[in-house]
């Protein structure tokens, strides 16, 4: 947890890669995963990327990282998701 809080501090942005493998770790987290999660959660600079998998299966185990603004590679390209999550670390940086 040390090493997340010291990675938010010094970045702009953080992201949430959100798989089917992530999915099934949040639904049994009771150790360090649920305790990353909440760390996460805890900046305003969290963009959750859901790959593989969907916001409504995400909102199902994790509605706080559901309610998060985030992308889906099956709505966007890659190309397009590194695009916008560039995007919002350039604006970030600029407020």
């Amino acid at each position: 947890l040390q090493e997340i809080d010291r990675g938010l501090a010094n970045s702009r942005i953080g992201i949430v890669l959100v798989t089917p493998a992530l999915l099934e770790t949040l639904k049994s987290a009771t150790g360090i995963a649920g305790k990353e999660v909440s760390a996460l959660l805890a900046t305003d600079r969290v963009i959750p990327v859901a790959h593989d998998t969907t916001f409504d299966a995400l909102r199902d185990i994790s509605p706080l990282l559901a309610a998060r603004s985030g992308l889906a590679t099956g709505d966007l390209s890659m190309d397009d998701v590194a695009m916008k999550v560039a995007a919002a670390a350039v604006a970030e940086g600029d407020s």
